[in-house]
């Protein structure tokens, strides 16, 4: 995220305002919260060998000072080292199997693919168009306090274009942005019940590959778990066929036609899915402005954490979302125009 373009977030919002409702009760908003029976798993602490590795690719990380990427080469932002926390650097060291040296490799390109796509400048107004019919939608949290991201292929609204992609990324940006403290991993929800104008609810092949290239290549260890319903045959036979290109460990994560309420609390369940007691009710221009508002509140906070904390590189996301009182120590001597370290990613 930049900190040089997150938009201010209002100094409080009225709890009506991100949790609108109907007369009838209807929800119209997102949820900001878990439910308070929901806990975030114990995280495992480190092995002396997986900290040696840690150590050794942050000391890397600190080094960086440019990005380097076919169109669009500079300085690393604060928006970038605000990227690279604690967590972050882990998670790609578990997508590599601890090989440090795999996940420096990763890391840069991922750094460069962000310029590139503009992750960083795709804006509300215009993914807003993808949008208008609800086909993605970021509404409640799992047991786990995973927040809930929910997929209707049903609503599709346009044709296949980049813009299709981009409103997949933009959406992970903002779930990311929904993760309580001590979680940082989402529940993927897919309902391929059939919309109003399409039966083929499927993506192209190559769009599908194209998406999972992203997802597996730019947010390793995101996914906590995908729950899909309504499978047509012609869904199924699209999953038969970019099998192969998911990872083993992410097919572990798919679970098909089972009972939700397993995994997500029957209360903050969408009622599209069986067993689920949320009525919402998908209005674009109430929930989509709703959902950046509480995004850009939660952005801000962040940022404002990061900057008091030091603007540290390997910064811990616990301390960047409240949850820790104490960030990692600033360096000596620092200063809002310190830079570190002069190698070139």
């Amino acid at each position: 995220m930049s900190t040089s373009n997150i938009a201010t977030a209002p100094e409080s919002v009225e709890p009506s305002v991100l949790e609108e409702k109907t007369e009838v009760g209807i929800l119209k908003t997102p949820l900001s919260a878990p439910t308070a029976s929901s806990t975030a798993p114990e995280k495992q602490a480190l092995t002396a060998d997986q900290t040696t590795k840690y150590d050794w690719l942050l000391s890397r990380v600190k080094e960086w000072t440019e990005v380097q990427s076919k169109e669009k080469s500079g300085p690393l932002t604060d928006g970038e080292k605000m990227w690279l926390t604690r967590e972050c650097l882990l998670r790609y060291l578990r997508a590599t199997k601890w090989h440090e040296k795999d996940a420096e490799k990763r890391l840069q390109e991922t750094l460069a693919w962000r310029r590139e796509y503009g992750v960083e400048e795709l804006t509300a107004e215009h993914i807003g168009p993808e949008n208008a019919t609800g086909k993605q939608i970021l509404l409640g949290y799992d047991k786990h306090c995973r927040p809930c991201h929910y997929l209707n292929p049903g609503r599709q609204n346009t044709e296949v274009s980049p813009r299709q992609v981009q409103h997949l990324v933009f959406m992970l940006e903002r779930v990311i942005d929904l993760m309580p403290a001590q979680q940082e991993t989402l529940s993927l929800l897919i309902n391929f019940k059939s919309g109003k104008s399409r039966t083929n609810t499927a993506p192209g092949i190559g769009q599908g590959r194209e998406v999972l290239s992203i997802l597996q290549t730019h947010y390793p260890e995101r996914l906590g778990r995908a729950m899909i319903i309504n499978i047509p045959w012609v869904v199924n036979g699209f999953f038969k066929l970019i099998t192969p290109f998911i990872d083993p460990l992410t097919r572990e994560k798919l679970k098909f036609n089972e009972d939700m309420t397993q995994f997500v609390p029957k209360e903050q369940l969408w009622a599209e899915f069986p067993g689920g007691e949320l009525q919402f009710e998908y209005d674009h221009d109430v929930y989509w402005p709703a959902l950046q508002r509480l995004c850009a509140e939660k952005r801000a906070e962040q940022v404002q954490r990061w900057e008091a904390g030091g603007k540290q590189i390997g910064e811990k996301e616990d301390y960047l979302k409240g949850h820790d009182v104490q960030g990692v120590s600033p360096p000596p001597g620092y200063s809002t125009d310190t830079t570190q370290g002069s190698t070139a990613v």
